[in-house]
């Protein structure tokens, strides 16, 4: 029988925070404990929140990122030092799980280098779309990155320019590389981040998604089909242009956006010109509560550009039975063609197009209650026995 893990997960934001990184992590504890190994978290503090604190989270000192819950780690040699000391008073490590492409993977490689702890790295960021969608001056925040990266892990030759020469500088220093998607793995390997990536998707919570797929759920075609949107208030999630086509599109459908964020007074005002449709702002909820509403919802509605590493929400419908209205066609590489609507372009009007053929899809009965994929294939207990024997490969040096 193998025997069990410490594994020691690093990640640029507290995992009770909102991400899809965040839930990829929480699902990695909660099945890592299931499986009889043990974890232990190190990322920023967790700000504004007057929760007990985790025993299983070690917090860094860290600055405010905005006026909301996420905060930047500083990766000062007293930080990491600390954080040093601090594992080695829970014991034996087995394995460094990185699960950041900033400050916390700078902090997890340094630890790792100095307890002689082998690293797998899940990337689950499109660093360069993210900081173009993201930051006012992408190029000097990724100087910044790289500069940093440089002085807390020591390495030669000339700061890294770009996003891939950057990534390389982590992964070069792994064990094993993992990435959530197909067609992010390819990405990685494309630009030479890595020779090979690893596919370990996010799965679904097991009870949560064996629960909600015994309930039946047959029923006639609605006049009015309920679309789900789900995810940050922000502009690479492309909230606004997704309510201009909802408007444009002249639907009628009963719209639930799930999430919050900067861009919400905005999308607010937007939504409150839609006549045909009714649109609710159903803020942000617990984890089974959203998968609850998406399963009962008649599709999923996806508008990020280039930005999206997994797509998580998409695999989840897809899992539930969901059909997608999809704009980032990358994400259908791991998903039948028969649970999806694709965007023609990646206009306001192409995702109008979209939106009309999906209702009047759904208003004839099709795709409404699909179930054309083994939801087994995303539980998460299934993919933390893949990342466990990624684990086990780092330690052994294969």
């Amino acid at each position: 029988m193998d025997s069990a893990l410490h594994v020691v997960m690093f990640t640029d934001q507290h995992p009770h925070t909102l991400g899809g990184m965040q839930t990829s992590v929480e699902l990695q504890r909660k099945f890592l404990s299931r499986a009889g190994h043990r974890s232990t978290v190190v990322s920023p503090a967790l700000r504004g929140s007057e929760a007990a604190p985790d025993p299983d989270i070690v917090p860094m000192p860290t600055l405010p990122l905005g006026p909301g819950e996420y905060g930047m780690a500083i990766p000062s040699k007293r930080a990491i030092a600390t954080v040093i000391d601090e594992l080695r008073r829970r014991g034996n490590i087995d394995v460094i799980h990185v699960q950041a492409d900033f400050w916390g993977a700078a902090v997890g490689y340094a630890v790792a280098a100095a307890l002689g702890i082998p690293v797998v790295h899940t990337m689950h960021n499109h660093v360069e779309a993210g900081l173009r969608a993201t930051m006012p001056l992408p190029g000097l925040f990724q100087r910044a990155f790289s500069l940093m990266q440089r002085r807390v892990l020591h390495t030669g030759g000339p700061t890294p320019a770009d996003a891939s020469a950057y990534l390389r500088g982590f992964a070069s220093r792994a064990a094993v590389v993992t990435a959530p998607s197909t067609h992010f793995a390819e990405l990685l390997q494309d630009r030479g981040v890595c020779w090979k990536a690893e596919v370990i998707p996010t799965g679904l919570d097991d009870d949560v998604a064996r629960e909600l797929l015994a309930e039946p759920r047959e029923r006639a075609p609605r006049d009015r089909p309920v679309l789900t949107w789900i995810g940050r208030f922000s502009a690479e999630k492309r909230l606004i242009p997704f309510l201009q086509a909802v408007a444009a599109s002249g639907i009628t459908a009963q719209v639930d956006i799930f999430g919050d964020g900067a861009e919400r007074h905005r999308a607010q005002r937007l939504a409150a010109d839609i006549t045909a449709s009714t649109v609710t702002f159903r803020g942000r909820v617990p984890y089974r509560r959203m998968l609850t509403e998406l399963r009962r919802s008649d599709a999923l509605v996806q508008t990020s550009q280039g930005f999206e590493t997994q797509g998580m929400t998409v695999y989840e419908a897809a899992a539930l039975g969901t059909p997608t209205v999809l704009s980032d066609h990358r994400i259908a590489a791991d998903l039948p063609a028969e649970l999806l609507w694709l965007t023609p372009d990646d206009t306001v009007a192409g995702l109008a197009r979209a939106l009309s053929r999906a209702t009047a899809d759904l208003r004839d009965g099709q795709r409404a209650g699909t179930r054309s994929v083994d939801p087994e294939r995303f539980l998460q207990s299934r993919q933390t026995e893949l990342m466990v024997a990624a684990y086990r490969r780092a330690m052994s040096g294969r």
